[in-house]
C-alpha cells in the first residue's frame, strides 16, 4: 500500500485533513536511501499553550543512522563568489576620503628633530630642528700626537644672533648639543680650537653661557683637556676669560694659548682635518697684509720716535750750536 493510498483510508474527523504517516516503508533497491521513521505530529490548530511545549516520547533519532549527504549533492557556489579585488565594489558603496598613511621615512624625519641626552647623570632632550642652522659650531679636526688625541674645533662664526626672537632657546638647545658631542668625540686627550676671529660682537656668547658649558662638562673632559687654543683673540674674548678667572681652576687657565695667525696654529697642530671657514681664512689674510704694510712702512720711514727721543733732540741741537 502506498502513500496516498494510506492518507486517504485514516483520513477523519479534524476538518476533513488527512492524518499524517506514523512511518515510511523501506522499499526500493539498494540504491534507494534509507528512510526514518517520522513521529505523529498533530496539525491541529487549536492546541493549547500546554500542548506546544510537549515533546512526543517516540521523538529517538539515532545520529549514526542518518545519511549525509553524497559530495555531489552540494551546490557549487564558485561562479556567484564576490570579488573582493573589484575596485568597483568600494565605488558603490560610496566614496570616502583615504586615511593618511605615516610612511618609514616621514617617521625617521620625526625622530631626527629630537635627540635625548644623557649629561651628568640627567636626561635631557635636544630640539635638533632649531639648531640646525649653527650645528656647524663644533666638528672635529683629526687627531694628534700619538693619533688617539682628538682635536674638536668651536668656531664662534656660527654662532646665533642675540637679537633673535627665540635666541635663549637656541643657545639652551645648542649648549646641550656641545657638550652632548664633546663627550661622544672624545676617547682619550684632546684639545679644543676656539675660532675666534670674524665673529661680531651680536654673535658673542655670552658669559653666563660659557660659566654654564664650564662647570656642565664632565670631570674626565676637564682632566683629559691638555690645550685650549683660541685663533684670532680679540679684547672682548681676553676681558671674558680675565672676568671668568676666578671661576676656573689655575690649572685651566695654564692651558689656554693665544694664536694670532693660521701659520702659527700649523706649528702647533696638523692642519689636514681642520675645516676652516671661508670667513676666518679671509679674516687671517687680511691682517696678514696688515702686518706686512706695517713692516714695510717700518722699514722706510722708521719706528716713530717716542715722547723722550724729541725732547732729547732740542737739547742735541743747542750742544752741537754751542
Amino acid at each position: 500500500m502506498d502513500l496516498v493510498s494510506e492518507s486517504k483510508m485514516n483520513s477523519e474527523g479534524g476538518e476533513g485533513r488527512p492524518v499524517p504517516p506514523t512511518s515510511l516503508p523501506l522499499q526500493g533497491g539498494p540504491t534507494q536511501r534509507k528512510k526514518l521513521s517520522a513521529p505523529r505530529i498533530s496539525l491541529s490548530l487549536d492546541q493549547s499553550e500546554d500542548d506546544l511545549g510537549e515533546t512526543p516520547d517516540d521523538l529517538d533519532i539515532n545520529v549514526d543512522d542518518l545519511d549525509t549527504p553524497d559530495e555531489g549533492d552540494y551546490l557549487d557556489y564558485t561562479d556567484h563568489e564576490m570579488d573582493w579585488e573589484d575596485p568597483n565594489v568600494a565605488n558603490r558603496s560610496g566614496t570616502s576620503e583615504p586615511i593618511p598613511t605615516y610612511s618609514a621615512e616621514e617617521e625617521r624625519q620625526d625622530s631626527k628633530l629630537w635627540r635625548t641626552v644623557v649629561i651628568g647623570e640627567q636626561e635631557h632632550r635636544i630640539n635638533m630642528k632649531i639648531i640646525e642652522p649653527y650645528m656647524r659650531v663644533i666638528s672635529h679636526g683629526g687627531y694628534y700626537g700619538n693619533g688617539v688625541n682628538a682635536i674638536i674645533v668651536f668656531a664662534a662664526c656660527f654662532l646665533p644672533d642675540s637679537d633673535r626672537d627665540e635666541y635663549h632657546e637656541i643657545m639652551e638647545n645648542l649648549f646641550l648639543y656641545v657638550i652632548s658631542t664633546l663627550e661622544l668625540m672624545v676617547a682619550e686627550d684632546y684639545m679644543i680650537v676656539y675660532l675666534n676671529g670674524a665673529t661680531p660682537h651680536r654673535r658673542m656668547p655670552g658669559l653666563g653661557w660659557l660659566k654654564k658649558c664650564y662647570q656642565m662638562i664632565d670631570r674626565r673632559l676637564r682632566k683629559n683637556l691638555k690645550s685650549f687654543i683660541i685663533l684670532h683673540p680679540s679684547w672682548f674674548i681676553r676681558t671674558v676669560l680675565a672676568i671668568t678667572k676666578p671661576f676656573i681652576s689655575a690649572k685651566f687657565s695654564s692651558k689656554i694659548k693665544y694664536v694670532n695667525s693660521l701659520n702659527e696654529l700649523q706649528e702647533l697642530i696638523p692642519m689636514d682635518c681642520i675645516q676652516i671657514p671661508e670667513c676666518i681664512i679671509r679674516l687671517d689674510k687680511e691682517l696678514k697684509e696688515a702686518a706686512e704694510n706695517s713692516k714695510m712702512n717700518s722699514f722706510l720711514y722708521g719706528p716713530e720716535p717716542t715722547a723722550a727721543g724729541r725732547t732729547d733732540r732740542p737739547d742735541e741741537a743747542g750742544a752741537s750750536s754751542s
